[in-house]
Parts: structure tokens; sequence; C-alpha cells
């Protein structure tokens, strides 16, 4: 026999859950029933009675009761039939079985089907009280998770940053609009699909596989920049996308969690500022190389005999604005070496035959100060691929500093090897040093170490940041160990093979 549903388009009326639910009993014998509605009406409830499953299923296609008492065994539809039915028209309600025979195969049976639990015949107050005791506080924790997924879900979907998880097996669980629209999808809904079938082929795909892939025992954080062109992400924007694991309490991972920032306003103005100091730099050179010349010109006596008052005063205007023009430059390097131009112009490099030249180059202003600069390179060096005029940058640049940093009688050492797949340089040097807490923030811009051993060697605060700019070009790493007044070593790392700043 048929169970009666409601009619289509026929609303059921759903009551919002309380402290006291409705209760609703089946049950075959009139004694039965009105024992059970009395006492929960007596306990605070609102109860009601059906003398079969037929009726029941009647009132329960018109309004939805939390708790349902069923019997087992009655004429028509039977018990476990409409126990099944109960659960697939109202997953929600809670039902519990009354049976008189409490045997463990029929009790197995009614729980596989569903039932919270089951009381025995003759009914005992007491286990009735203790049972609907305990379906009430499931009840109520169920709506607990209810109102606090839906109000996680509400959170998320009004988030601005866009926010995927996933399962383990690369199932979305979540994906908010923000998310969805960052990458482009406009499709069905995406909970329950593979992210293959919804992310395109590039950079999220290959972290959550990475993310998942990862050992149980270590905690993957993944941090990428998409863009258009190779995540087909919508054209002119730029998102940075970071990917962690979801773990249990035990630290298993149970999936993945994605959250994706639009940063196209903040590039676009880090580009404006690059450009406009770049503008800037670039217009303000030439006068100064200019001043520069003509201030040459009066010292040297082209416009008349000048006093040794008045050729120191021009000495140190001219230092002055020399600094400026150095400054000037730096930025102009700065700026070219982070829009990339300057370090996909690649070739294969001899290392070796590159600083020979350098430590040549210094070696006057080195010996001026008697410093002893050399370079050791004990094993023989593969090429790299990768822009030599950024190489000659890297290295003048932590030559000059060593020269600027180390007192007369010093000495500086380039050392060479290969460790791995990196060819690794170390610039050694026996000067001031540098205190522990200047260490964090050398390669700042225009960061610069003040102190009396310091304050009257001339330098910009670019040098640095060059330096790490260009080696994160080329995927390489800087470290930096130091000990005041035992001196400093910058070990430059760079990858062997045709790794290229824009693999």
């Amino acid at each position: 026999m048929s169970l009666v549903k409601p009619a289509a388009g026929e609303p059921i009326t759903r009551r919002p859950l309380v402290s006291r639910p409705s209760i609703l009993v089946i049950d075959d014998e009139t004694r039965i029933r009105e024992v059970c509605i009395k006492m929960l009406v007596g306990e605070g409830y609102e109860a009601m009675g059906a003398e079969n499953a037929e009726v029941g299923m009647r009132m329960i296609a018109e309004t939805h009761f939390d708790i349902i008492l069923l019997d087992l065994m009655m004429p028509g539809i039977p018990g476990l039939e409409a126990l099944a039915q109960i659960r697939a028209l109202h997953p929600d309600t809670v039902v519990i079985v009354i049976t008189g025979y409490a045997t463990l195969e029929h009790s197995i049976d009614a729980m596989k089907k569903g039932a919270f639990d089951f009381i025995p015949k003759p009914l005992s107050p007491t286990d009735l009280r203790v049972v609907i005791a305990k379906a009430v506080e499931y009840i109520n924790t169920l709506q607990d998770i209810a109102t606090e997924k839906s109000r996680m879900r509400v959170m998320i979907n009004h988030l601005a940053d866009g926010v995927m998880t996933t399962d383990n097996r690369k199932r979305i669980a979540q994906a908010n609009p923000a998310f969805l629209k960052m990458i482009g999808y406009c499709g069905e809904r995406p909970i329950g699909h593979p992210v293959d079938q919804v992310l395109p082929p590039g950079t999220l795909r290959r972290m959550i596989d990475r993310v998942l892939a990862a050992r149980a025992d270590t905690f993957v954080e993944l941090t990428e920049e998409l863009n258009a062109e190779a995540d087909e992400i919508p054209e002119g924007m730029t998102i940075a996308a970071r990917c962690v694991p979801f773990l249990d309490r035990l630290g298993r991972t149970l999936g993945t969690i994605t959250v994706l920032h639009d940063v196209t306003a903040l590039k676009q103005m880090d580009q404006m500022k690059s450009d406009f100091v770049s503008t800037v730099s670039h217009e303000i050179r030439s006068p100064m190389a200019a001043v520069l010349l003509q201030l040459k010109n009066v010292m040297d006596g082209l416009a008349g005999e000048t006093t040794p008052k008045q050729r120191e005063i021009l000495g140190r205007a001219s230092e002055k604005i020399g600094g400026l023009a150095d400054l000037a430059t730096d930025l102009l390097d700065l700026a070219r070496i982070e829009s990339g131009l300057i370090a996909r112009e690649r070739e294969e490099v001899q290392l070796m035959n590159l600083l020979e030249e350098q430590v040549e180059f210094h070696q006057a202003r080195a010996r001026e100060k008697s410093i002893r600069l050399s370079l050791n390179c004990p094993t023989r060096l593969p090429p790299l691929k990768a822009n030599r005029f950024n190489l000659e940058e890297i290295f003048s640049n932590l030559i000059s500093n060593a020269i600027s940093y180390t007192p007369a009688s010093g000495t500086i050492t380039l050392t060479v090897g290969q460790e791995d797949d990196y060819v690794c340089v170390r610039v050694t040097d026996t000067g001031i040093g540098i205190a522990a807490e200047h260490l964090d923030r050398i390669f700042d811009r225009f960061y610069r170490v003040k102190n009396e051993q310091t304050r009257y060697i001339v330098g910009t605060g670019l040098g640095l940041p060059i330096v790490k700019s260009i080696v994160d070009a080329h995927h390489g790493q800087v470290q930096v160990t130091s000990r005041p007044a035992h001196g400093t070593t910058f070990a430059i790392y760079l990858p062997i093979g045709n790794c290229s700043p824009t693999d």
C-alpha cells in the first residue's frame, strides 16, 4: 500500500525546533497510544496520536513532527516499511521504534532503516522519558550544527575573497560566488563536482594536488600568483592564491582550502609607482650628469683660477650630486629588474670568467685601502643560463659593499663551488659586520645601518635590494651571516642548467 504524500504545490507546514518538540505517536493499541500522549503532554510536549501508519502518514504529510514514536507491528503498512518511507520523506525527523518483539534482529533492522532508538513493550514511563530526552538533545545538537553551518555559509558567500573547499578526493564541498567569479566559472552549481570539471588546467589544480599529496605529518601552505595567460582568469586581473590542507584532530588530511585574493588594484598601484619612479629618475639623471660635468670644468680651472676653499666647496657639491646620480641609476636598474625585461634576456654564462673580471675591476679600489681581494674556486663550474648583466650587478654590488665596510688591511674572499643543483658564491669580508637586529631589514629599499662606523660611508640603500631582486628573478637564494667586528658573508645560490627566470 502506498503512503499518502502532499499534493503537488502543497507545502508541508514545518515547525521551528524548540526545546519541547512536537511528537506523533503511531500505534494501533489505543491504551498504549493514549498513555504515551497523556504522559508526553504532562511533560509539556505537544503530542498527537494516529491509530495506524496510513493515518499517521496523512498527518505527517500536512505537519512536520520532530519526533515520531512508531509501532513496528500494526495492520496495514508494516512498521519497518513506514519507517523507511518516513525517513525518505522527512530525513530530519527522529523516529523511535515501539516494539513488543524487542529482539536483536528487529532492533538491527530498525537501526538500518534510520531509527534513532527503540522502546520495548510494555512501556515504562522512565524509559520513555529517557529516550525522549535523548531525542530532544539530539535534535537541538543538529539544530546547532545546521545553524552554525548556515552562518558559516552566509559569511563565506559574502566574503570579497574567493573561498573553495574540497574533500580528499578533490570533490568541491564549498565555493563562494567570489571564487567562481575570479576563475570565470558560469556553469551549473559546482558543489559535489570534481575540481577538474570546474577549474581550468593550471596553477590551482597543481596546488591542490601538491597539498593532497603531502606527507601526513607535514603542514603544507602554498602561495602562487595567477595570471590570465596561464590560468584562464579574466584578462587584466592578478590574483594571489593560497592553498592549505584541512586537517582533522588526528592531523589527517580531509581535504583542501583554497583562498583567492584579487590584488589587481595593488599591482596597478605598484606599477604606477614604479613607472613614476622610473620616469623621474630618467628625467633627473641627464641634468645631474650635466651639472657634474660643469662642476668638473670649474674645478679643473677651465672657467678661471679657483682658490683651495672654492675647490673644497665644489668638491663637496660634486660628491652630493654624484650620490644623487647614483641613486637615479640604481632606481632605474631596480625598475628594469622588477619589470622582468632584463631577466628574460638570458644566455649561457661562464660564472668563473665573470667573477675573475669583477675581482680584477675592483682590485684598484681594494688596494687603495690595503685590502686583500681574492677569488677561490677549487672545482670546475657548469655554465649558468642567466642574464650576464644582472650577474655582474650582483657581484659588483657585493664586492663594492665589502670594500666600503671593511677597514684597511682587511680581506675579502670570493669562494665558489657547486652544492647539489646550485652554484654557490660566498663573498666573505673581515669588515665591521652587521648586528642581528638589522639582518632582517638589509634587503629593504633605502634601508641603511646607521652608527658611528657607517656615518661617513656613502650609499643609496638600494644595492642589496637590487641583488635580492636579481637572485629572485633567477630562482636563486640569498643568505647572509654576520657578527659585529668579525665580518659578513653573503651566500648567493644560483640554479644550474636551463632553469631560467621565466620558467
